[in-house]
């Protein structure tokens, strides 16, 4: 496919500097409910695009061992914990699993009791719904008795990590049933492709929007969740069924250019690129693990193209879609502005950190 490691790791130095190089420049206003202003864009502020930024940065100090990537990392952490953290809600833990990680590593003393307390806060004082699903609260808006697709990523994820890390076997179980019931309402049974959400007000999936970044949180978060923790034979063989379903949906639904749609199966609406790399970061992984066909593995070298394509000089992902609410119909999600951001660079490099695997054998076990 003319893919070369060379040109993927001279993108992944461009990445690591687009991300720390975010600013918000003011052209979205988006203040939180306590009053502060809310900023998901800028490297520096505890949100949830910073926090995939984080996890994505971490991912690839693992897999290249730079020191410069640790120091950033630790600095980041030690800088925004000594501020003060933000208000828990759904968003706000995501920076929370890259934490888990880093200390999963090193163990170093400073982080276990900030994971510590905010594991335990998660589990007694975040909203759930019926069926013991977590809410969808964030900083700027209480979702009561929704659940999206976004919430197994930015806190399930957090829970299996640290959980299997710190012997905290509740926590493991925990991540485990937030996927299944999860599963359960936002699985389309039809297609075997994702709906972005689910109300118990009216019990319905909203637009029932076939979106594609949710997917893209599903496809990638399944394949993280089976290499963060050990999840019960049962669990994980009905998850992979629910993976596979969506994998063999969206494998059509891919682009000439390698990219998949902002709304999978709308050819009107864009193609868009944090959701490309997503899933070509779970079907190379997922093939890599033995999970998936050649045909996955195909398909994800494609989107590493699209990726490949969208990265600028000053390592930039362009074409992706801003942060994205709850649509009670499609042309909502068709209009989401374009707008660079830290999970759009941090599933990218999640993308090309796995890619090299595919394209340098040596670096397979890696």
């Amino acid at each position: 496919m003319g893919l070369s490691a060379r040109d993927i790791r001279e993108k992944l130095d461009r990445l690591v500097a687009g991300i720390t190089g975010l600013r918000d420049d003011g052209r979205f206003h988006e203040p939180n409910l306590d009053g502060t202003a809310g900023d998901y864009i800028s490297f520096e502020s505890w949100e949830w695009p910073q926090g995939v930024g984080l996890y994505g940065l971490i991912r690839l100090w693992l897999f290249t061992g730079r020191d410069d990537l640790k120091a950033l990392i630790e600095n980041w952490y030690a800088s925004r914990i000594e501020a003060g953290l933000p208000t828990l809600n759904v968003n706000t833990t995501a920076p929370m699993l890259g934490l888990s990680v880093l200390w999963r590593e090193t163990r170093d003393p400073r982080w276990q009791p900030v994971l510590d307390t905010w594991a335990d806060r998660v589990m007694s004082e975040m909203g759930r719904t019926e069926e013991g699903a977590f809410e969808h609260h964030v900083s700027d808006k209480v979702n009561d008795d929704e659940l999206w697709d976004d919430t197994l990523y930015m806190v399930a994820l957090f829970l299996a990590s640290y959980g299997e890390a710190s012997g905290r076997r509740e926590l493991v179980d925990e991540a485990s049933r937030q996927f299944l019931v999860h599963s359960r309402y936002l699985a389309d049974t039809k297609t075997g492709l994702w709906f972005h959400g689910w109300t118990f007000q009216g019990r319905h999936n909203f637009a029932e929007a076939r979106w594609a970044r949710g997917n893209a949180w599903i496809t990638a978060g399944m394949l993280d969740l089976f290499d963060l923790a050990e999840v019960s034979k049962p669990v994980k063989d009905f998850l992979l069924g629910v993976l596979t379903a969506q994998v063999n949906a969206l494998l059509p639904l891919q682009a000439a250019s390698g990219a998949w749609r902002t709304l999978l199966d709308d050819p009107s609406s864009y193609e868009e690129i944090s959701a490309t790399a997503g899933f070509g970061y779970g079907l190379l992984k997922g093939y890599r693990l033995g999970l998936g066909t050649p045909e996955w593995r195909v398909a994800g070298l494609k989107a590493v193209e699209a990726v490949l394509a969208n990265i600028d000089e000053t390592g930039t992902v362009l074409n992706v879609s801003y942060g994205t609410r709850m649509g009670h119909d499609l042309q909502f999600y068709r209009d989401i502005p374009i707008q660079p951001t830290g999970y759009g660079q941090a599933l990218s490099i999640l993308c090309l950190s796995e890619a090299i695997r595919h394209v340098e054998p040596g670096d397979e076990a890696a």
